[in-house]
């Protein structure tokens, strides 16, 4: 899969190892996931202000967030399942939008690595970049994070 990361502002502080562990793990998501290495993928890396801009502006939430996903695919509402899950052809998915701030505040209160909550945080991301939606009910928020735990445990990343 190809990528690119960003950050906004681009003065934006990062931990240690912020863009290799994304890389790496969006790398390798991809790989389990059976996605062709042609497939693009953009990853912006924002602070808290940022974030809940985009967070206001588009999902009408006025709040900081953890992650915000923009597919450039279109999902069909005639679909109980997201009408795209992987495969093998190659495309442009869309964009992740990570907030450092968040992510370093959720390590914390979770008591993981801020390494491990970018990780799942980025896999979430990509997932939603899928098709996946845990906002469209239980079976889809089961389906959702069961994928993730699965994702996450083939990469051995765990709390």
């Amino acid at each position: 899969m190809q990528m690119e990361i960003n950050r906004e502002p681009e003065n934006l502080s990062l931990p240690l190892r912020t863009e290799e562990t994304l890389q790496t793990v969006l790398q390798k998501t991809a790989e389990l996931l059976k996605l062709a290495d042609e497939t693009e993928i953009s990853v912006l890396l924002v602070d808290n202000a940022t974030i809940r801009e985009l967070n206001r502006d588009y999902r009408a939430k006025d709040a900081p967030t953890d992650v915000l996903s923009f597919p450039l695919e279109e999902e069909r509402e005639d679909e109980a399942e997201p009408a795209v899950i992987g495969g093998p052809s190659a495309r442009m998915l869309g964009d992740i939008v990570i907030s450092v701030e968040k992510a370093v505040e959720q390590a914390t209160e979770y008591g993981h690595s801020v390494e491990r909550e970018l990780a799942f945080l980025a896999i979430h991301g990509l997932l939603h970049l899928l098709g996946h939606d845990h906002e469209k009910g239980e079976t889809a928020k089961q389906a959702m994070r069961a994928e993730e735990k699965r994702i996450l445990a083939a990469l051995g990343i765990s709390r």
